[in-house]
């Protein structure tokens, strides 16, 4: 039975390596790295004992420092931390995994990943040039290499003893269904936009059958429009349960068995996001039953290409 002070530090079994994954995530997109630094200290200071970092966001050498800096003064230890970064699609060529995934690791300053990811199942023009386009604006796209030959190639640095657990990010139930029939090591976690406008529910069964644990991002709904925190159903419960909305939508994530990701870089906000508490039952029910707008506010299941910044506060 889960308290409502012992929420926030739930931890899912992965279905490889015996991992365990902190539910609550702190997403490092945010693009000053002297601010990413900071709210990396912040987090961990809070609580947050998950990181999810990306090549793709440019600043795996600040978070690295600012982890490194806090193990230094022994409050936190290293194997405390679950650390997961993504690959990036211009690499999904096989020969360009192993390189990606040393050069995540050295900017992080970690010798072991513990869970690696590929970021979008679309595969770019491979190179140095993170968003390749043509004459006309346009991706310039990879032909030459599947989703399943870079997921093997995944599954080799499984093998090689530096990567605990692997997953997809931005993947449809689809693709992912071919990725589990053929896998040789199952995927422990798919990312994937989810809230409380954007349930998948479909996609969390499948999930579950197969013992992979889905992680939401934009958990909170980045404060775009139509805007999750204004909900009359989550500012209702959010009222009776003397929390905020962001609380609410957090706390549903985990008592529905997945994991979250959220992102700020204030303070009051960080700790606010970590101290969740469970909600009743009829809260839960409340959430799924009443709330009928479904929304989806990121295009790059459709594209490969990022479809929002998110709006960190």
């Amino acid at each position: 039975m889960t308290t409502p002070d012992t929420l926030r530090h739930t931890t899912i079994r992965l279905n490889h390596g015996s991992v365990l994954m902190p539910a609550a995530g702190f997403g490092t997109l945010i693009p000053d790295p002297l601010v990413t630094k900071q709210a990396t200290k912040t987090a961990l200071e809070v609580g947050f004992r998950h990181f999810d970092c990306a090549e793709r966001y440019r600043n795996e050498a600040a978070v690295g420092e600012a982890m490194q800096g806090v193990f230094r003064a022994g409050t936190v230890r290293r194997e405390e931390v679950f650390v997961t970064t993504k690959l990036w699609n211009t690499n999904h060529r096989p020969e360009r995994v192993k390189p990606a995934f040393d050069a995540s690791r050295q900017r992080l300053r970690i010798d072991t990943v513990d869970c690696y990811i590929i970021h979008t199942p679309f595969a770019f023009k491979p190179g140095d040039e993170q968003d390749p386009r043509d004459e006309q604006g346009r991706v310039i796209y990879d032909s030459g290499v599947t989703l399943l030959e870079t997921w093997q190639a995944l599954e080799r640095l499984v093998d090689d003893g530096h990567c605990r657990s692997i997953g997809l990010s931005d993947i449809t139930l689809e693709k992912l269904r071919e990725i589990v029939s053929a896998a040789r090591i199952k995927p422990s976690v798919v990312q994937v936009e989810s809230h409380p406008y954007l349930p998948e529910w479909e996609l969390l069964d499948f999930c579950r059958e197969h013992g992979i644990v889905l992680q939401a991002f934009a958990a909170v709904g980045h404060a775009m429009e139509p805007n999750l925190l204004e909900d009359p159903v989550i500012k209702s419960i959010a009222q009776r349960v003397r929390k905020t909305p962001a609380q609410v939508a957090l706390a549903w994530a985990v008592q529905r068995g997945t994991a979250f990701l959220t992102t700020s870089t204030k303070p009051h906000r960080i700790r606010e996001n970590f101290e969740i508490s469970a909600l009743p039952d009829d809260a839960m029910r409340e959430i799924r039953d009443r709330i009928t707008t479904n929304v989806r506010f990121n295009s790059v299941v459709e594209t490969g290409v990022p479809g929002f910044i998110p709006r960190v506060g």
